[in-house]
């Protein structure tokens, strides 16, 4: 399969579609989602026409994080995957259609499906791996304040006196969802990249409660022990 030719034609398609007004799940996340699952399958053979096809329609349906049916958003985007390779690119191999299918449906953090091939467990890595490091600091403030939710709480930013609430608080997402990340990947090349990315959300997390006590030229170093767990 070319795979260079099916990423320009899956382009194509989305250049003619209504411009996304979501800024963190638009044809610049699929690029880098794309970019992040062959890094992967660097050490991880896998079919690149399905991790392709999947990191190009992983969202093609996407709820809002606040929505009640949010959990089943990627079933959504996994049938409407197929009717679109069925319809718009009916040269699209029929026989990857199922295992795209799959590695979108599998993808979710919500839908808390587990991934069953290997090219299905690449890209929930790679989709994951957005939420982490610089490119997941940025998304979650972005996606917080498309919410209306706070920056911090600015008395106990890291909730070891209350209970976690990120409806209400974007920081309190590193502890709920985002440092847990790591110990989910599926891969050994996720887990690394995971592992680096979350320590550098910890630097932040440590300069953020430094500045918070008026230490602004330093970080607190008892932060990453406290998150240690």
């Amino acid at each position: 399969m070319d795979i260079p030719h099916w990423q320009q034609r899956f382009e194509s398609w989305f250049a003619r579609q209504p411009a996304s007004d979501d800024a963190a799940h638009d044809l610049s996340h699929f690029r880098r989602v794309w970019a992040t699952a062959q890094h992967i399958m660097q050490q991880e053979p896998a079919s690149a026409g399905v991790v392709l096809a999947a990191c190009y329609f992983h969202d093609i349906v996407n709820l809002p994080k606040n929505h009640p049916q949010r959990h089943l958003a990627s079933a959504q985007a996994a049938e409407r995957a197929r009717a679109i390779l069925t319809e718009d690119f009916p040269d699209f191999p029929a026989a990857l259609h199922d295992d795209v299918a799959h590695a979108i449906h599998a993808h979710s953090f919500s839908a808390a499906v587990t991934p069953l091939t290997l090219e299905a467990k690449i890209v929930q890595d790679a989709d994951r791996l957005e939420s982490l490091g610089a490119i997941g600091l940025a998304r979650v403030f972005y996606v917080s304040g498309q919410l209306g939710r706070g920056l911090f709480d600015s008395e106990d930013p890291l909730a070891e006196r209350r209970p976690l609430d990120d409806s209400r608080y974007a920081v309190d997402h590193f502890r709920s969802k985002l440092l847990k990340l790591p110990g989910t990947m599926q891969t050994r090349t996720g887990r690394e990249l995971a592992r680096h990315n979350a320590d550098f959300l910890i630097g932040y997390l440590a300069k953020l409660c430094a500045e918070l006590n008026g230490e602004f030229a330093a970080s607190d170093p008892g932060v990453a022990a406290r998150l240690a767990d």
